[in-house]
């Protein structure tokens, strides 16, 4: 009986002794396999130009991945019953989904972000009812500073589902200034000094040509448009020169430009 007893203590010895072993070879080429997955999707994903950020969370992924199957593959070999495991761990991850719901969608959001790229970082975008340069793309949240050197942090669900307007996107942007002149002048007259404003403005480009438009009848003035076209990076000094040159031309032509105003008449009775 006692042969019998360290017979099968023998045995069992023996079997545990080749499941540990087992377990650790499995783990140390579960980490090889895990380091080179990492690698190489890293390598695949910068060769197609995604966003480092996004990269670097897929190939986290993979690596963890390798090393969960791994894990279930160890359990497995020490009795472990892996498929109720499997249940337990998919009722824990639709439970911790649902708790997470709004997180997943910004997560998802950010991956679209980083996978469509609307704007990169120092782009000036305008979107979620905010306008600034971007700062940071994560993918949970974008992150933007204002005109006035605010810090906005804005969940990217807010801006994967909003209108998203790029506003330096383009290396050249059209300058638009509107002005209105008063009826008694000659239109041909107007439109030959409101051109020679438009000419005479530093920073313009020059190959793209000046277009002065004439608009609309006003209810007290005739509406123009002046369009000239600069670089993104020069806009705003273009059309603050646009406006000082369209005003300074009209007064020296002798052109009003006339603003809203009211006649009162008061009747005896």
């Amino acid at each position: 009986m006692e042969d019998l007893l360290q017979s099968i203590d023998t045995d069992m010895l023996v079997n545990m002794g080749l499941s540990v072993l087992f377990a650790l070879v499995l783990i140390i080429v579960a980490l090889f396999v895990a380091g080179w997955a990492k690698r190489a999707t890293s390598r695949g994903l910068d060769r197609a130009n995604v966003d480092p950020t996004l990269g670097k969370f897929f190939s986290n992924l993979a690596r963890y991945l390798v090393l969960i199957i791994a894990g279930i593959a160890v359990l497995g070999e020490f009795g472990v019953n892996v498929a109720s495991l499997a249940a337990v761990l998919a009722a824990a991850g639709f439970a911790v989904g649902l708790a997470l719901q709004g997180s997943l969608q910004n997560f998802a959001a950010g991956v679209m972000l980083l996978i469509f790229r609307p704007f990169r970082v120092g782009d000036v975008v305008e979107t979620a009812g905010e306008r600034g340069k971007i700062f940071e793309i994560s993918l949970f949240t974008t992150q933007m500073d204002t005109p006035d050197n605010r810090r906005v942090i804005i969940p990217n669900g807010e801006i994967f589902g909003a209108t998203i307007e790029n506003v330096t996107f383009h290396d050249t942007r059209r300058v638009d200034v509107s002005v209105g002149t008063d009826y008694p002048a000659s239109l041909d007259e107007t439109r030959a000094v409101l051109t020679a404003a438009a000419e005479s403005v530093e920073g313009r480009l020059e190959d793209r040509d000046v277009v002065v438009y004439l608009d609309s009848l006003g209810d007290s003035c005739i509406n123009w448009s002046v369009r000239v076209w600069a670089t993104t990076a020069d806009y705003w000094d273009v059309r603050e020169r646009l406006t000082q040159a369209v005003k300074d031309h009209l007064d020296d032509a002798g052109i009003g430009i006339p603003y809203p105003q009211m006649d009162v008449h008061l009747d005896k009775v």
